[in-house]
């Protein structure tokens, strides 16, 4: 279970979810490099996500998109977010993180971490995610978290995080 501080901050084992500040956001879109960032951050994912934090204020909240930091370097090698608010009671996340990184797990363990977090918020039954079949390795991702295959429709997958 992920441990949460009073500035909303999750803490797993290896990793630090925090939520992005204006200041990170605004580097994102500008195109600055910030000194704890991995060489290769932010992905094309990040930059789409930094470019909405404008129209979706609510995601840079608790409930919202978080930076994904390695606990041992304070290295920034990755984001994951809720799309809040939840809609008939389920929220949906995405992650992704840098390719140096990769293959470590950090994805899994960010995913868990955020999706237990989500089932703690009032009205939240359900958290999902969808992947391509063309991206297995976000399937992985999903499926050792311990989300369950939903549905599949087309080439998209959608899993799904339910309280128990």
């Amino acid at each position: 279970m992920p441990v949460t501080s009073p500035d909303t901050d999750l803490t797993t084992e290896r990793l630090v979810l925090r939520p992005w500040t204006t200041a990170e956001a605004t580097a994102v879109v500008d195109g600055t490099r910030l000194a704890d960032w991995a060489e290769d951050f932010p992905d094309e994912g990040d930059r789409v996500i930094a470019k909405l934090f404008d129209k979706n204020p609510a995601w840079l909240g608790a409930y919202g998109h978080r930076l994904i930091i390695e606990r041992e370097s304070t290295t920034v090698v990755g984001s994951i977010g809720m799309f809040w608010p939840p809609a008939d009671g389920a929220v949906e996340i995405g992650y992704g993180v840098v390719a140096s990184r990769r293959g470590r797990g950090y994805a899994t363990e960010a995913a868990r971490a955020v999706a237990e977090f989500a089932l703690t918020a009032t009205g939240v039954g359900t958290v999902f995610a969808t992947a391509d079949l063309s991206n297995p390795a976000s399937i992985r991702v999903l499926e050792k978290a311990g989300f369950e295959h939903r549905s599949t429709e087309g080439d998209t997958v959608r899993y799904a995080f339910a309280k128990a």
